[in-house]
């Protein structure tokens, strides 16, 4: 796994295994954000700044039971 700094990584512990740090992911980050990792969706454009990823339902709800949710 690489480290990513300022990223505590929520997923990944549980779900099918992964090469080179490149599946789906959710992250918490230092200031209190969801970072997540996942396949660029292509169904809509989103405004400059922004992208949209789609991730499994999964990988929600690990991130969720990690955050205690």
């Amino acid at each position: 796994m690489v480290h990513k700094p300022g990223l505590t990584r929520l997923t990944g512990g549980g779900g099918p295994v992964c090469d080179d740090d490149d599946c789906p992911n959710v992250y918490l980050s230092e200031g209190g954000g969801v970072v997540v990792q996942g396949a660029l969706y292509a169904g809509f454009t989103p405004p400059d700044g922004e992208s949209a990823v789609e991730i499994p339902q999964s990988v929600l709800r690990e991130a969720f039971d990690a955050l205690g949710w």
